[in-house]
């Protein structure tokens, strides 16, 4: 199994990534550059959402050109990494966590469209997506597994909560966020879940704390540490996802949910 490789903020490229080529897919939503290669002796194909030296900000992410460009080279899961902000107190930045509910209630894309493959009337495979949790528990397993092997501290479950930017967010607007049981946020992660829940890709979604959210200490995390632990996690995600994509075939991801389908 090819394994999909979806990467943020602080990571750029997979580092030791062998037989690595870089080139760009079509796909009905336009092209998206992909890089496929051999890492831990596993097929990788990679997708970094911002591209080198953050060319695309988070208003830019061509989430559905991204998703269907790795169901089409090949991938038959997709294991994802973000930094993200804390909204809980007593998570320390510095940690991962292995999500396992999802908030997203806009439901759209950067550009204000709603999220789903299903574009068009009458479109082959239109349905609805019917789940529990969106994220694939098989996947889950093997990111704190491998968070775990590779030493980093790594909290199981959170809500991941994704927010527009490219701005941060105000203290109204993570209270609303902290009341609804959200434990951190991030800018790009919940067009992936839903698009890789309706193309029946296995996916499951890693964060790195880099910062407590607007409002949750009394004293505002320094904009300096935020940019240190950025810098840290590509380290980190690194480490982690190098160890997860050797234990992916054994653990046997399957799609999540049902697709209630009318055709």
């Amino acid at each position: 199994m090819k394994v999909g490789i979806i990467t943020g903020s602080g990571t750029y490229a997979l580092p030791g990534f062998e037989d690595a080529e870089a080139r760009t897919v079509d796909t009905r939503f336009g092209p998206a550059p992909v890089t496929t290669g051999t890492w831990a002796g596993v097929e990788v194909v990679h997708v970094s959402r911002h591209g080198e030296g953050h060319r695309r900000l988070s208003s830019s992410v061509s989430h559905q050109a991204n998703v269907l460009a790795l169901k089409e080279a090949g991938a038959g899961c997709v294991l994802a990494a973000t930094v993200c902000g804390a909204l809980d107190p007593e998570l320390e930045l510095g940690t991962l966590v292995v999500f396992d509910d999802l908030h997203f209630l806009a439901n759209r894309l950067p550009d204000g469209s709603l999220c789903t493959l299903y574009t068009e009337p009458g479109m082959p495979g239109r349905g609805h997506w019917i789940f529990d949790r969106p994220f694939a528990p098989e996947l889950r397993g093997v990111l704190l597994d491998a968070a775990r092997a590779a030493g980093h501290p790594v909290r199981d479950g959170g809500c991941y909560g994704h927010v527009d930017g490219p701005r941060f967010n105000t203290r109204t607007e993570i209270r609303m966020l902290r009341q609804a049981g959200v434990t951190a946020v991030s800018q790009t992660a919940g067009p992936e879940t839903v698009l890789c829940g309706e193309a029946e890709l296995p996916y499951a979604l890693v964060g790195y704390a880099t910062d407590y959210a607007n409002g949750v200490p009394d004293e505002p995390t320094p904009v300096q540490t935020l940019i240190e632990l950025i810098g840290r996690s590509g380290a980190v995600f690194a480490g982690t996802l190098r160890a997860a994509v050797g234990r992916v075939p054994a653990a046997g991801p399957r799609p999540v949910g049902t697709h209630f389908r009318f055709d």
